[in-house]
């Protein structure tokens, strides 16, 4: 039966139920919106004032110099190796918390999703009467659902007011690595819930007065392996957020407080505007593009990006429909914050770098992401290794921009094929030849190669795709700190992305531990079965990659006493074998924490960029400069390039050469088909039986979750749960004993 109210009563029961609600979680409709917070009268009474372009940009490089400043400021006095190399950030977003002056240098990403923690706090606490927000108040989240990446990515908010009135807020962020989650360093590949992955931290108020509270920061640092570090670190951040408090100050002092105002709002609004005018120079059209992460880090599969790129006018659409369903209990789901963050972090620095870095890149285009995806993962599900996923689809939205970017008139950088895209370190975990606890990472997945450009060869281990000025760390100074020993760091022959120019190569990686009774390591990257990267307009790929192992073994033991036997290659150690008695073994990538014997060897192997354009137009002298420097072999001159030379001399044979290229062009066209009758012969209406794929196939509309009999149609996904491997290996083993038992009864 309706019952009738009045509009008194109506207000009473919203006012009873807005103070009786049981629980604030993550806001749906704040997490899905990446545009502008619409402008306010204030910002537009600041502009109207302040518009003579000396002075804001005069104001605007005086609060961006604060925010690099605040930078360097962090990057020499954090703790964590995050701190130490670079995979951090320190930004200013305007008072409704929009993203508008970040660090030149930092993770861009962790700035770009932190509007989203911001903006939960102009919503939930700035007029709270219980919490509230005044100068001085300091606020921290590090849950990824409120706007993050993943648990280790540790956000302090600071409030700017001047005269009473909040005009901005500061945000500097560490990726911090320990974070007491159910793995060592912060990164859990075997959370198979929300609450396996350690701190969560949703915005709150942890200070006032510029003074942290103890009780909350002590709780904290109960709540991680390494307490020192949590409490160092976050001193550090707020800090760095005074320094640019105090440059913002400076700022109002010289120019006035609505110039502050104008430069953060107009900085956003001429973003949005460049933006549009160079997307309206592409050509009209779709591009679609596909991708394949071939692991959940716990068990081979191929879970499916799927993207298609519409461009009309001075609008860009990025549809992701078709990509897999979200997985229920494993960590490699993304938040649509995150994903987007990526994507802005690839359009700032790949497409556009010439652009202020800001959020407002992304703010005139359009996302179509399915619920329950992996790119739109709802709050339940675990994403710790959300880069497993969002990684991927950097990598095929930056493939798929090549083919627009090619054909624009105006070009902020060369065509790119893509970058590396894995993390390819060891994190590790246990305790330090100094006896302390500790868990976190290595800064080699900084080492990203670089995709092969237009008319030039990508650079070798050059930076990560989310942090171009980041570095790789001293190993000396690890060595001081952790018992982790690094017995050979080498660029690895022929690992580059083959191509008219080719794709920077990474490195080779003996990692061992020493003088330490309790130490681990693990490792979180997709790429063991099917490459992660790919190349443009022919050019190839990377290759894939095997962890390779070498257990049973002191290899301190074997240098003091037999050092002849050490060798500094992945190939030789693993193809000669010549420790006796030590176990060789290859795994995939996803290796989950397990404890290391001192002198036990693990190869972690650096990626390589995507090649550009077809191998047999590369210049055969840049192919033999490949042979002299020891990049290539000579198989890949004379198979993949068809470059013949004299190995003594490396005097190319031009003749030989060209023969062998006109011979191989000759049987690309006796191997070719029409495409259709490719697409008859080739394409299937399902994914085979045996392969545990998950996303569209042919028809977009219809989602598989393993097999051809478990369907899913797009718009109406489920989470997929999948077996815990201790139980399929445990299963395994039963069968096979009673099999034997059935054998012994014959």
């Amino acid at each position: 039966m309706a019952i009738d109210v009045n509009k008194r009563e109506q207000e009473l029961v919203e006012k009873f139920l807005k103070k009786t609600t049981l629980f604030l979680g993550p806001t749906p409709e704040l997490m899905q919106d990446h545009t502008l917070a619409p402008i306010t009268e204030r910002e537009v009474e600041a502009i109207r004032k302040v518009n003579n372009p000396s002075v804001l940009s005069v104001a605007r490089s005086k609060m961006q110099a604060g925010t690099n400043e605040a930078f360097e400021m962090l990057e020499q006095i954090g703790a964590a190796p995050g701190a130490k190399w670079g995979d951090l950030v320190c930004g200013i977003f305007t008072a409704k918390g929009d993203l508008s002056i970040v660090s030149s240098g930092g993770v861009l990403i962790f700035a770009g999703c932190t509007q989203y923690g911001v903006k939960y706090i102009v919503q939930n606490w700035l007029n709270d009467p219980e919490v509230g927000v005044k100068p001085g108040d300091i606020f921290y989240y590090n849950d990824a659902r409120y706007g993050g990446v993943h648990n280790t990515d540790q956000n302090l908010i600071l409030p700017v007011f001047h005269e009473g009135e909040l005009i901005a807020w500061i945000v500097t962020v560490v990726h911090e690595g320990e974070n007491g989650a159910i793995e060592p360093g912060g990164m859990p590949s075997a959370a198979e819930q929300v609450y396996d992955q350690g701190l969560m931290i949703s915005p709150i108020k942890v200070g006032e007065n510029y003074k942290f509270y103890k009780d909350l920061v002590t709780y904290f640092q109960n709540s991680v392996r390494e307490p020192k570090l949590q409490l160092v670190d976050m001193k550090a951040k707020l800090h760095a957020a005074l320094r640019i408090e105090q440059r913002i100050k400076e700022t109002i002092e010289e120019y006035g407080v609505d110039a502050v105002i104008a430069v953060l709002r107009k900085t956003l609004d001429d973003t949005v505007e460049e933006v549009k005018r160079r997307i309206s120079q592409w050509p009209d059209g779709k591009v679609r593009m596909m991708g394949i992460a071939d692991s959940t880090l716990r068990e081979n599969l191929l879970i499916k990006v799927n993207l298609e790129l519409t461009k009309k006018g001075d609008k860009l659409t990025l549809d992701f429909r078709g990509s897999s369903p979200e997985f229920a209990n494993r960590p490699n789901n993304s938040v649509t914050s995150a994903m987007k963050g990526m994507l802005a972090q690839l359009f700032l620095s790949f497409v556009w770098p010439d652009l202020p870095r800001n959020q407002a890149v992304l703010a005139p285009m359009k996302f179509i992401i399915d619920e329950h995806s992996i790119y739109n993962a709802s709050y339940d599900v675990p994403n710790a290794q959300s880069m497993m996923t969002f990684f991927p689809a950097f990598t095929v939205t930056q493939a798929a921009l090549a083919k627009f970017l090619y054909s624009s008139p105006e070009k902020a950088t060369k065509v790119l094929a893509p970058w590396y895209n894995m993390i390819r370190t060891c994190i590790y975990g246990g305790v330090t030849q100094h006896g302390e606890t500790v868990g976190n990472l290595c800064a080699d997945l900084n080492g990203m190669p670089g995709g092969a450009r237009e008319g030039l060869d990508g650079e070798h281990a050059i930076a990560p795709i989310f942090a171009p000025m980041a570095e790789q760390g001293e190993q000396e100074l690890i060595e001081e700190e952790v018992p982790i020993m690094q017995l050979s760091r080498r660029l690895m022959k022929d690992n580059q992305g083959f191509g008219k120019y080719r794709g920077g190569q990474g490195y080779q990686m003996f990692i061992t531990q020493k003088d330490s009774d309790f130490f681990g390591f693990m490792s979180t990257t997709i790429g063991s079965k099917y490459p992660s990267t790919y190349g443009i307009f022919g050019g190839y790929g990377c290759p894939t990659y095997p962890l390779c192992k070498i257990k049973g073994v002191n290899i301190f033991e074997i240098m003091k006493n037999e050092p002849e036997k050490m060798v500094y290659t992945t190939e030789e150690i693993m193809n000669n074998r010549p420790f006796e008695n030590a176990t060789y073994t290859t795994h995939h990538f996803g290796m989950q924490f397990e404890l290391a014997e001192e002198g036990e060897i693990y190869i972690y192997t650096q990626g390589a960029g995507g090649g550009y354009g077809d191998v047999l137009d590369r210049d055969p002298e840049l192919v033999i400069k490949d042979v002299e420097e020891d990049l290539i072999s000579q198989e890949t001159a004379n198979n993949i390039y068809k470059v013949f030379y004299d190995p003594e001399t490396l005097v190319l044979d031009v003749e030989k050469t060209e023969e062998a290229r006109r011979q191989e062009r000759e049987a690309r066209k006796k191997r070719g088909v029409p495409y259709r009758e490719f697409v008859k012969n080739w394409v299937t209406d399902e994914p085979p039986a045996h392969l545990p794929f998950y996303g569209c196939w042919k028809d977009r509309d219809i989602i598989y979750a393993g097999s051809p009999d478990n369907k899913m149609t797009e718009g109406n996904l489920k989470a997929v749960w999948l077996p815990n491997p201790k139980d399929v290996r445990i299963a395994q083993l039963e069968a096979e004993l009673e099999a034997l038992k059935n054998k012994q009864k014959q």
